[in-house]
C-alpha cells in the first residue's frame, strides 16, 4: 500500500536537484566574478607602471615652455609627489584609487574622476547611437544573409563586411573628413570637420546641431563594427538551419519568415547576445582614434591630450576605466549566457 511518506518521497529528489542546479550557477558567478576582481586588480597595477614608461617630463609639461629655476621644478615634483620612491607612489596610487580617488591632473588642476565625469556622457552619446545601429544592422543583415546564403545578397553582404571590419576605423574617419567634409570635386562639405557642437544654438536647433557633428563619427563606428556582428548572427543561424525542429515547423504549415523569426532566430541569437555584451565595452574602450580624428570632447580625447603631456593620473584613470569597461561587460555576457543556455554553468 502506498503511504502518504511513500507518496511525498520524490519531492526531496526534486529539490536538491534544483538545489544542485542554483548551487552549480552559483559556484559558475562566483568564478566569474572573482576573476573580474582579480583582473581589475591587474589592471589597476600595470596601469601605474606601464605609463612610467612614456617618454617626457609632465613637471617641464606644467612649467609651459618657461625657464624655471631648480627650485621651482622641486616644487612642482614635491606638490604631486614625484619627488617620492616608486614603491610609495605606488602605494599612495593603490590606497586612493581603492577609495575612488584616481588622483589629480597636472595638466587641469582637477580631480581625475571630476574630468572622466564630465567628458563620460559625450563618449557614451557617441557609442551608444552607434552601437544601437550597428548591432541592429548586423543582426538584420546576418539573419538575411544566412537564410539565403550562397545567393548574391549573401556574397555582397558577407565581402562588404569583411572589407569595412578590415579597414582601421582612424583611416576611414580620415577619408570620411576629406569626402563628405571637406569635399572633393563636385561634392561639397555636407558635415562638420570635428568637434560636437557649433557653439551659438540653443534648444532644438542645439539637438539638430549636435546631431549633425554626430554623423560622421557614428557612421566609422559602425562601419567597422557591424560585420562582426553580421558574421557571428550569420554563423549561428546557419547552424541551427539544419535542425529538425524547423523541419516540423514547416510540416505544420508554417510561412518560411515565421519559422525563420519565431524558431530560428532566437535560437541563432545565443552567441550573438554574447557578442553584443563584449562588443559594448569594446566600443567603449576602442574610441579613441575615433574621438581623435572628429575632435569629439570625450573620453577618447581626454585620453589623447593626457597621453601628449604625459598626464600620469589622468592616463592612468582612463586607462582603468577603459579595461573596466571591457572586463565588466565580458563577466556580464558570462552571467547571462547560462540564463539563455542552462547547459552552461551547471
Amino acid at each position: 500500500m502506498t503511504t502518504d511518506a511513500t507518496r511525498a518521497a520524490p519531492v526531496p529528489e526534486a529539490a536538491a536537484r534544483t538545489g544542485g542546479a542554483s548551487g552549480g550557477y552559483a559556484r559558475y558567478m562566483a568564478g566569474k566574478v572573482g576573476g573580474a576582481a582579480v583582473s581589475l586588480l591587474a589592471v589597476l597595477v600595470t596601469s601605474f607602471f606601464l605609463f612610467r614608461l612614456i617618454p617626457g617630463d609632465p613637471v617641464k609639461y606644467m612649467t609651459g615652455g618657461r625657464q624655471v629655476s631648480a627650485e621651482q621644478l622641486a616644487s612642482y615634483r614635491r606638490e604631486f609627489g614625484l619627488d617620492l620612491p616608486l614603491w610609495q607612489q605606488f602605494a599612495d596610487y593603490c590606497g586612493k584609487a581603492l577609495t575612488g580617488d584616481l588622483g589629480t591632473s597636472y595638466q587641469f588642476r582637477a580631480p581625475v574622476l571630476d574630468k572622466i565625469t564630465e567628458a563620460l556622457p559625450n563618449t557614451l552619446l557617441l557609442t551608444g547611437t552607434a552601437f544601437v545601429l550597428y548591432t541592429a544592422l548586423g543582426i538584420f543583415l546576418g539573419t538575411r544573409s544566412a537564410w539565403r546564403h550562397g545567393g548574391l545578397g549573401d556574397r555582397i553582404n558577407t565581402g562588404l563586411a569583411l572589407t569595412l571590419y578590415s579597414i582601421p576605423s582612424f583611416w576611414l574617419g580620415l577619408l570620411l573628413i576629406i569626402v563628405l567634409a571637406v569635399g572633393v570635386g563636385p561634392i561639397p562639405g555636407l558635415f562638420p570637420t570635428g568637434g560636437m557642437e557649433s557653439g551659438s544654438e540653443e534648444g532644438f536647433a542645439y539637438v539638430v546641431d549636435v546631431a549633425h557633428h554626430l554623423v560622421l563619427p557614428v557612421v566609422t563606428l559602425v562601419a567597422v563594427e557591424y560585420g562582426q556582428t553580421l558574421l557571428v548572427t550569420r554563423s549561428a543561424l546557419l547552424d541551427e538551419m539544419g535542425g529538425d525542429y524547423l523541419t516540423t515547423a514547416r510540416a505544420k504549415g508554417l510561412r518560411d519568415d515565421l519559422v525563420r523569426r519565431r524558431h530560428a532566430v532566437p535560437n541563432a541569437l545565443l552567441p550573438t547576445v554574447t557578442l553584443i555584451f563584449i562588443n559594448l565595452g569594446r566600443t567603449v574602450a576602442g574610441v579613441i582614434l575615433v574621438e581623435t580624428v572628429f575632435s569629439w570632447p570625450g573620453l577618447g580625447g581626454l585620453f589623447y591630450q593626457a597621453l601628449s603631456v604625459p598626464d600620469l593620473p589622468l592616463v592612468q584613470g582612463l586607462f582603468f576605466v577603459f579595461a573596466a569597461a571591457v572586463i565588466v561587460m565580458n563577466t556580464l555576457a558570462d552571467l547571462i549566457y547560462p540564463l539563455l543556455d542552462p547547459r552552461v554553468g551547471r
